[in-house]
């Protein structure tokens, strides 16, 4: 089992994913945004949405049954336009929170504090609607393993990149809910909201014009 998993074709693809996660994306800022503008707790909820969508897609993977799912194109366009209208939902509530003025902002802290499932669901949601993480898995399960591999070697390196996002995910979330993180965002909330706004608005954009693109 250990053999299986640390070929260097798993190494490779633990870094692929490390790579993925860790880089600038819907995720990440918002696990940032709600980092600075929440408190920990919600980050760190937010962030164990979003794993849990990763898991969703991982298992799927790991389970032979994205390739089902890849089979069915029109299910995947549908994920597709719900993760682009979700995206855009997220712009509009960037552009609606970078309108808000200051004074409003410890009001809208007490209700993201107030519904800690909603901020798991949000998280979660991300990567459910994305069908660009279906491929993304499987991509990572038939590069990292062989064809006639266990299936608990799978799960293995499945729960291998788990792990890498658990620890890439909450450390956005721990890093920017410290005091620095927050005083800098109090100053310039406006302006990284407005960023927000764009950048899911790029997103939904590109999600809802793109091709899937079955590999």
């Amino acid at each position: 089992m250990l053999d299986s998993l640390l070929t260097a074709n798993v190494l490779v693809a633990f870094s692929i994913y490390f790579l993925g996660v860790a880089s600038p994306g819907p995720s990440n800022l918002a696990i940032m945004g709600m980092a600075m503008s929440g408190s920990r707790k919600s980050a760190l909820m937010m962030a164990l949405g979003v794993i849990s969508g990763s898991v969703f897609w991982g298992l799927l993977a790991a389970f032979g049954l994205s390739v089902v799912l890849a089979s069915f194109s029109g299910l995947l366009v549908a994920i597709k336009i719900s993760g682009g209208l979700y995206l855009l939902w997220l712009a509009v509530k960037s552009a609606r929170s970078a309108l808000t003025k200051e004074s409003n902002v410890q009001v809208s802290q007490k209700i993201v504090e107030s519904s800690s499932l909603k901020i798991f669901c949000s998280g979660a949601a991300i990567h459910l609607t994305n069908p660009k993480a279906v491929f993304v898995w499987m991509s990572i399960v038939s590069f990292a393993m062989p064809v006639n591999a266990p299936v608990s070697a799978v799960l293995m390196v499945v729960l291998g990149c788990c792990m890498i996002g658990i620890v890439v995910f909450c450390s956005y979330a721990l890093l920017f809910s410290t005091l620095l993180a927050r005083q800098v965002y109090m100053k310039l909330r406006r302006y990284f909201e407005s960023c927000l706004a764009l950048f899911f608005g790029f997103a939904s954009y590109k999600m809802l014009t793109s091709k899937i693109v079955e590999s």
